[in-house]
This record gives structure tokens, C-alpha cells and sequence, in this order.
């Protein structure tokens, strides 16, 4: 998203009391159909919800056929219902192709990340940090603006490169105070480096690091102008919640200078409050955000909360009594194009962590089901768990290599003495014996999923013989078909 004044506006026009047209009017028809309405409401035994004549082609159908579901990818044999689903569903996605920075701003140029800034980043976040600093230089010029403030700035790495490499004045805020701590140590190594390459004395500008936790665009308002207008300090501790409002502040703060508020994955409502900051604040000339993390917006529906949700904004949203819930704000950050570019192994490990998840739900719901009503969250347990089995796959394949390689150099010393060549066998021939122990390691999986995250949620053990009857369950939905019907959210959510 880059927004600022008179350069990009995006006009929200409320929809009239007739109904929509084809195909919009379809969709929006779809999310009031059994499967889509319960399935915000309820995440378990999701597969049921799915209309039984699609389920049962989908079943028959091979992993890659699946992967290539969110993409709007059909067979002939499929039926006439669920391709019409699918190509309508697709057809109204935005388009998700990477474009260069000159696309967006003219007169731009991307200085690259010397080894000194870039000390801590991987290859992603020093592509985005390269590009994203090079736009808000850009739009900077353009609104006349000297000072950007870095929202969620984390270990500052933004900051850093609009200070050293543009010379922009960056107020950094962050709700950790260990991330302000690590912003300044980082800042004042890299300001030794910096220093010692000028052949002048020249003022550098190093980003000051502000630590608060924006609850609301009250809040958010109150520390980037007062921030901005206090020079004293490169850390300011604690910032106390203002009661004011944005109008209130803007009284108290004239004369502040022209700023940019700037998000590099601005998580869940800190997007927002940007965004309500930007149309509110007068001294907030533009506005250059990358959202993240969407499934963790505020809803007025589901959570109690004293401040503004992060949705729904428009009023044309608010009269349309739109309701996403938890389950399908979840579903919305996953990427057809993520799910297109896996590979066999990976896909499959993906199902199987849906089929945990699914089954862990169901553990909730009969054992602790006021903990399932809190919509709970457990963390990156199917990461984690995926990690773990990286791991032990790679260990095995060491473990080979090292036998394999034992057994060619004593192969090697047997046939000194003898013409005769003995083949390696790479091949193992899998039997019954073998897909039944395939399915015992993954109700151990399941069992350890579940123990951790029962743990990490603070609820008592369950018995191996009830897990073992919920697994039992689910597991013949398991392999490649349990995430059907979140492949089939993905073409409308995503």
C-alpha cells in the first residue's frame, strides 16, 4: 500500500440495495450457503460442511490436481457446480505479480544494502528493506518530507537504511523494549562505520527508538507528533496510552514539520491505526505500509474491546453487515500461489498438519470446550512440527550416506581380489507392514502435536486411548484430502 496526499486515493462506493452482479453477486450469494456461514462459526469436522458430491470427486483426486486447486486449475470431469465455483472464484482474485519499484514511483532509484546494514538480514528481508526504503525516499521528495516514522520497527533495520543511506530524520516505534535496545546498540555500530568513511564531518542521522504499544490511532498519533516534535533523547521509555484525541493532539502539536508514517509488515490493527492516523493527521503527508498478518485484526462482533476494531473500516463494509471471524481471518493469509509451488513431500506434510489441527480442535471441543471458546492459540506448532521432521529425515539420510559409503569402501577392498560385482540396492519393496507403521508414526505425531499444544495452552492430558478414538476419526480424511475444504476458502478469501 503507498498512499499519500494527492498522489493515490482509493474511492469505496456503497453498493445500492439491488443485488450484485454476475459475478460478484455469486460469491457474495456463496458466503450464505450451510458450509461457508458454519464454517466461520465452527472448525471442526470442516469437511462436512462441503457439498458431499464435490467431496467425493475431490477425494479420487491426486495431490497435484489439490495443490493446484486455489489457482482456479479444473478437470473436465469435475462437476459442472465446482468448476463454476472455482473459475468464478479466481476470476475476482486480485492479481498477486511482483512489480519493480519504478512501476509505483517514478525517478526512483534502489541503492543496495552494503554488508555493513545488512548484517542480521536474510535474503527476503534485504530485498524488501532495499526496495521499501527506496519508495519512501521517493515519496519523501515529493511531500517535502524530512522525517518518516518507522511503525513496528522491530530491530530497526528500516530505520537504520533511511537513516544512513538517505539521510532521513526516522523515529522508530516499537512495543518491545528489547527491540529498541537492539536499534540503538545497532545503530551506534553502525554510525562507527559511517563515520570513519567521511571525508568531512557530516551530521549523520541516526533513528531514534520510541517503545510503546499502539492499542488505538489515539495512541499512535499522540506518540509519532510528539516524538517528532521532541529532539531530546534516542529513547524514550514507556510511552503512557493518551486519552486525547487526534484533534486534541493535532492543537497541541502545531508546527510539527511534514512527516510519513512508514509499516514494513505493520501487524493485524497496527495497519489500521496507520491508516486512521493518515486520513486524521494533517502533518501525515503519506502514508507507505506493507500489512501483515490480517488474521490478527480486531473484530467488533468477536472481540470486547474499549478501542476502534480493525474491522470492518468503510462504512460501506459496516452496512453490509459483513462478519469474517477468527476461523476465516486464518484462512485469508494463506497463498494459492504458496500452495501451487509445493513440492510432493511438503504438500503432504501440510495436509497432515491440517488433519492435526482439525483433530485438536475436536480434542477442544469434547474435553475443554471452554477453552475453545476463547479461539485459543497454540503458535507455530505445525512449523515446528515440520521442522522436527526435516530434521530427522535429514539425520536418516546422513545415516545412509555414512553406511553407504562404509559399504562401498568394504566392497572396494573385497573386489581387489576378485573380478565379481556386487550391486547396491537403492530400491526397498513396501509392504502392508510398512503403511501400517506410516499410520501408527502419524497418530504419534498427532499425540505430540496435541500434548504441546494442550501444554502451551495450560490444560490437563488427555488419554492415549481418546486421542487414539478422535484420530481414528480423522484419519481417513487425511491424506491430501483434509485441506480440501480450506483449498476451496482459499478461492474466495484470498
Amino acid at each position: 500500500m503507498v498512499t499519500s496526499t494527492g498522489f493515490s486515493r482509493i474511492v469505496l462506493r456503497k453498493a445500492t440495495g439491488s443485488a450484485l452482479p454476475h459475478p460478484a453477486g455469486w460469491i457474495w450469494a456463496a458466503r450464505r450457503r450451510r458450509w461457508w456461514s458454519q464454517a466461520r462459526e465452527r472448525s471442526d469436522r470442516l469437511w462436512e460442511l462441503v457439498d458431499a458430491e464435490w467431496m467425493e470427486c475431490l477425494r479420487r483426486e491426486p495431490v497435484e490436481s489439490l495443490l493446484k486447486l486455489p489457482s482456479g486449475c479444473v478437470q473436465e470431469h469435475w462437476p459442472a457446480t465446482l468448476r463454476e465455483f472455482v473459475l468464478t472464484a479466481r476470476s475476482l482474485v486480485i492479481p498477486r505479480e511482483q512489480k519493480a519499484p519504478q512501476s509505483l514511483v517514478s525517478d526512483i532509484h534502489v541503492a543496495p544494502v552494503g554488508t555493513v546494514l545488512a548484517q542480521g538480514m536474510n535474503s527476503k528481508k534485504k530485498h524488501e528493506i532495499e526496495n521499501l526504503a527506496a519508495v519512501v525516499h521517493a515519496i519523501a521528495k515529493r511531500c517535502g518530507a524530512k522525517t518518516v516514522v518507522d511503525v513496528g520497527s522491530g530491530q530497526g533495520y528500516l530505520a537504520q537504511a533511511l537513516s544512513f543511506e538517505y539521510q532521513l530524520r526516522v523515529v522508530a516505534i516499537d512495543a518491545s523494549s528489547h527491540h529498541a535496545s537492539v536499534t540503538i546498540a545497532r545503530a551506534e555500530r553502525i554510525k562507527k562505520h559511517y563515520a570513519a568513511k567521511c571525508v568531512e564531518k557530516q551530521l549523520l542521522m541516526v533513528p531514534r527508538a520510541v517503545t510503546c504499544h499502539v492499542l488505538s490511532s489515539d495512541t499512535l498519533a499522540a506518540v509519532t507528533l510528539d516524538a517528532c516534535k521532541d529532539d531530546n533523547g534516542e529513547h524514550v521509555r514507556d510511552t503512557k496510552t493518551s486519552t486525547k484525541k487526534i484533534t486534541q493532539i493535532q492543537e497541541s502539536t502545531q508546527g510539527t514539520p511534514p512527516l510519513i508514517l512508514a509499516g514494513l509488515h505493520a501487524c493485524g490493527d497496527l495497519s489500521v491505526n496507520m491508516l486512521r492516523v493518515f486520513v486524521s493527521c494533517e502533518q501525515v503527508k503519506a502514508l507507505v505500509s506493507i500489512g501483515c498478518c490480517y488474521n490478527l485484526l480486531s473484530e467488533d462482533t468477536y472481540e470486547d474491546t474499549d478501542t476502534c476494531p480493525g474491522f470492518p473500516m468503510s462504512k460501506a463494509a459496516k452496512h453490509s453487515e459483513l462478519v469474517l471471524g477468527k476461523s476465516i481471518r486464518d484462512l485469508a493469509c494463506q497463498s494459492a500461489e504458496r500452495w501451487r509451488n509445493l513440492t510432493m513431500d511438503i504438500a503432504l506434510q501440510n495436509f497432515d498438519v491440517h488433519a492435526f489441527r482439525a483433530a485438536f480442535q475436536m480434542v477442544l471441543e469434547k474435553y475443554f470446550p471452554e477453552v475453545s471458546r476463547l479461539s485459543p492459540s497454540i503458535g507455530r506448532q505445525g512449523k515446528a512440527l515440520r521442522r522436527q521432521r526435516l530434521r530427522k529425515v535429514v539425520e536418516s539420510q546422513m545415516t545412509t550416506k555414512k553406511n553407504d559409503d562404509f559399504s562401498c569402501s568394504t566392497l572396494k577392498e573385497q573386489n581387489k581380489n576378485t573380478n565379481d560385482v556386487h550391486p547396491v540396492i537403492h530400491e526397498v519393496d513396501t509392504g502392508p507392514d510398512d503403511i501400517h507403521q506410516n499410520a501408527h508414526q502419524k497418530f504419534i505425531l498427532f499425540k505430540d502435536f496435541t500434548l504441546s499444544g494442550l501444554g502451551r495452552l495450560g490444560c490437563g492430558s488427555v488419554e492415549d486411548t481418546s486421542l487414539l478414538e478422535i484420530w481414528k476419526d480423522v484419519q481417513p480424511f487425511s491424506v491430501g484430502f483434509i485441506g480440501t475444504p480450506f483449498l476451496l476458502c482459499y478461492l474466495v478469501i484470498v
